[in-house]
């Protein structure tokens, strides 16, 4: 399944658009009232900008149509005699936008301004462009201090970078203010590594400058999907993702839309990003899960130890009885799982005893050599094949319903299980009842993962193919549950030739102990949704891809939905997982009781 580095060219959108390039146009608004809604524009200011050079300006007052409130008048110096014979918004705004056509907007608390602009681009039925807005008030909270300011007000920032206006709530003005104060902050964050739009406008003093230093980790890495990893001054792996563009991926890393306070500290390690292209997302999605078992990054927290995933083994004796283990052996015994922990399995082979008088003593019995009964047998909840009570032919019986439920045909005893559940609900033991319906629910689950990765996991091959969206088909060889191999065939080419190929060049994959597929269980586990994704067609297959009618799936399927509108319909004053559907007036038993 080895994908070549692809050498991608790097284009100038992927670098960034440097700050002195950018088109900026500063724009400051007097009006009415706070509210965009029930207040006018009186005034529109704008300075347009680029690399520290002024390009031009734009000013007109605006007739509000109403009369401006007289404390308005003082604050502004903005009379209903100045604006009588100014045009109306539907002329001043449309003007404005034409000379902002393609720039950056700023503004000193930029979401009062622009909402006004957009309110009322909205009530003309003019089409608002979306620019990107930057807003000064926002990055002078980030770069400076008390001790340069006593608050982030236009006239103290204006005073403090020396501004050559000086803001008196006349629109023109304070926008050629907020030019100084944006050229004052542009040389803080340019001396902090800032020195493209992109960083800009993700700026935040969360990112430190040591972590924003860092992004020149990215600029090398391909922008194709794939699989990108972290790595020490040693070369060791601190952290395994995935992306459909690695380099934008990366970047991300580097700036305030990355939030996570452990990432922050893994870019402080991390001296080196290796990047692996893939053919296609499945493959990008296998290879994260196999680096991150393979490699075990700290800053991974899922999928780290596969390793640790257990199994129910109904065992080849006599008298089988059921045992957790944590490896499949060819041993001809039944295996069931993997569960995700030692606490799943337990609870699954507790959900079987409920039910079926299976032995649950680890003595190995021999039905030449009895032995004293045990308390299990005493309670009747076992046959006692221990003191010879049981034959061999009758103790098989009650192991072909654990076969059947844990291999084909579950619905027997789940219908038991919840019969049993039903019966201590009306004997009021609604705790008893829940931890069956828990047992039960695991074991369900289980045992529905392991009948569909069973099949998979048996078939010497199986392709699939997948129509892109951008045109083409996505192609995958699976063999015994493994991903061997993926590429992609083109638009316009015969997809055949390129399963033909990618069948030739895949890795040959030796059977495995079954059920255990001859991969983690989780990468056949994303094979099988991939497959089961409306629009795949399924081209060959080499084995046998069939779940039974009655499996366990079917009983999952019906049983959580209930569960949860259990949970919702019941209230919460019992523990999460705990809930269970009284009848009116119940009371619950023991600890729920006195709680």
């Amino acid at each position: 399944m080895t994908t070549p580095l692809v050498p991608v060219q790097a284009t100038f959108d992927d670098l960034g658009t440097p700050l002195h390039e950018v088109t900026f146009v500063v724009v400051d608004l007097e009006t009415t009232g706070g509210s965009p809604l029930a207040s006018e524009i009186t005034e529109i200011g704008a300075v347009k900008v680029r690399g520290g050079e002024q390009l031009g300006e734009f000013q007109t007052l605006v007739n509000p149509g109403l009369p401006i409130p007289a404390f308005i008048s003082v604050l502004t110096g903005i009379t209903d005699r100045m604006v009588a014979d100014a045009p109306r918004i539907e002329t001043a705004l449309p003007a404005f936008l034409e000379f902002a056509r393609g720039a950056v907007l700023v503004a000193h608390n930029a979401p009062f301004d622009i909402t006004f602009l957009k309110t009322n681009a909205q009530r003309l039925g003019l089409e608002w462009p979306g620019p990107r807005v930057i807003d000064t008030a926002h990055l002078a909270r980030q770069l400076v201090t008390r001790d340069e300011a006593p608050n982030r007000k236009l006239g103290s920032l204006a005073r403090l970078f020396q501004a050559s206006t000086t803001p008196d709530h006349r629109a023109l003005h304070d926008a050629r203010a907020t030019v100084d104060v944006l050229h004052g902050l542009l040389g803080r964050v340019g001396s902090l590594g800032v020195t493209t739009l992109e960083e800009l406008s993700s700026y935040s003093s969360r990112v430190s400058p040591a972590q924003r230093r860092k992004r020149f980790l990215a600029d090398s890495l391909p922008s194709a999907p794939g699989v990108y990893v972290f790595k020490d001054g040693q070369q060791r792996p601190l952290y395994v993702g995935t992306s459909v563009d690695i380099r934008r991926r990366v970047r991300t890393y580097f700036t305030a839309s990355e939030h996570r306070t452990r990432m922050a500290e893994m870019v402080g390690i991390a001296e080196s990003v290796t990047p692996i292209v893939c053919a296609t997302p499945l493959e990008a999605e296998v290879r994260e899960l196999r680096l991150i078992a393979e490699h075990k990054p700290r800053y991974n927290r899922r999928s780290r130890f596969p390793e640790r995933a257990v199994w129910v083994k109904l065992t080849v004796e006599p008298f089988p009885r059921l045992s957790v283990v944590r490896e499949v052996r060819d041993d001809g015994a039944r295996y069931v799982g993997p569960f995700s922990g030692r606490k799943q399995a337990e609870q699954a082979v507790a959900a079987v005893h409920e039910v079926v008088p299976l032995r649950q003593c680890t003595t190995r019995l021999s039905p030449a050599r009895p032995t004293a009964a045990c308390v299990l047998a005493e309670l009747g909840r076992c046959g006692a094949p221990c003191t010879g009570q049981q034959s061999v032919a009758d103790y098989d019986a009650v192991v072909s319903q654990v076969t059947a439920a844990l291999t084909g045909d579950a619905e027997p005893l789940v219908r038991a299980l919840e019969q049993r559940m039903a019966e201590l609900a009306e004997q009021e033991r609604y705790e008893d009842a829940g931890s069956v319906r828990d047992r039960l629910l695991t074991l369900v689950r289980g045992t529905a993962r392991a009948q569909r990765l069973a099949p998979l996991a048996a078939s010497p091959e199986l392709v699939g193919a997948r129509w892109r969206a951008e045109g083409g088909w996505e192609i995958v060889c699976v063999r015994y549950g493994r991903l061997a191999g993926t590429a992609v065939a083109a638009r316009g080419t015969d997809p055949m030739l390129t399963v033909e190929a990618v069948r030739a060049s895949a890795e040959v994959v030796a059977p495995p102990t079954g059920p255990v597929p001859a991969a983690l269980p989780e990468e056949t586990e994303k094979i099988l949704r991939w497959l089961e994704t409306p629009g795949t067609r399924l081209v060959s297959l080499d084995g046998e891809w069939t779940c039974p009618v009655n499996g366990a799936g079917r009983s999952r399927d019906r049983l959580e939905p209930l569960v949860r509108s259990q949970e919702q319909v019941a209230g919460f004053d019992e523990p999460r997982g705990r809930t269970l559907h009284r009848p009116p007036g119940a009371v619950a038993s023991g600890a729920a009781a006195a709680g």
